[in-house]
């Protein structure tokens, strides 16, 4: 059975949330947001493609960063409404400079980081 990315669930505004991860480690690496086109446009080139909502614009992970997402497995939850790309990911992911964009936490009520930002 061929997939058809019009059979996501995307909202209101035609977005879809993207997870990626690691694909080595498992790591959570960061989220996103696809539309229709950007999920067609992942699966066929094999690099993960995102739609920025502030600059209504798509984005290739890494074309200006080289912090490059290679498409490993494109999963979606059962509700279908969910996207999960596991990724060979080239420096870190995070803008911030970070491996992941999920570097802090509450612990006891309090902010900590848990990753410094990569040189």
């Amino acid at each position: 059975m061929s997939f058809d990315p019009a059979t996501l669930k995307y909202d209101d505004k035609g977005l879809i949330p993207a997870i990626a991860q690691d694909a080595a480690s498992g790591e959570v690496l960061m989220m996103a947001w696809m539309n229709h086109e950007a999920v067609a446009k992942t699966l066929e080139t094999g690099r993960v493609t995102y739609w920025s909502r502030s600059r209504q614009a798509f984005w290739i992970k890494g074309e200006s960063s080289g912090h490059v997402q290679e498409l490993v497995d494109f999963r979606y939850d059962c509700d279908a409404d969910c996207v999960l790309v596991t990724v060979h990911q080239t420096g870190p992911a995070c803008h911030t400079n970070r491996r992941s964009c999920f570097y802090r936490a509450v612990r006891e009520g309090e902010v900590v980081e848990l990753m410094a930002p990569m040189l």
